[in-house]
């Protein structure tokens, strides 16, 4: 599970088995679990965050888009 930001208190990661899907990027905070599509970025689905938050981390996402798709396309790549 290849750890690729960490901002906050949010944690942004990809799980080995996801090459198979379009990019995208997982994010936990506490128990709070979400998914982003990366290109372009939209919310996929999640548990525990409020739509304020997800608003939040859509943003970070969003600032830092070449950054996870580099690190997506670098690690799947292999």
């Amino acid at each position: 599970m290849p750890n690729v930001l960490k901002s906050g208190p949010y944690r942004f990661f990809f799980y080995s088995s996801d090459g198979s899907e379009p990019p995208h990027i997982h994010v936990a905070r506490d128990d709070a679990v979400a998914k982003f599509w990366l290109d372009p970025v939209r919310h996929d689905h999640s548990l525990g965050f409020r739509p304020l938050e997800l608003r939040r981390i859509g943003s970070i996402i969003g600032e830092q888009q070449p950054t996870l798709l580099k690190a997506w396309h670098e690690y799947f790549a292999k």
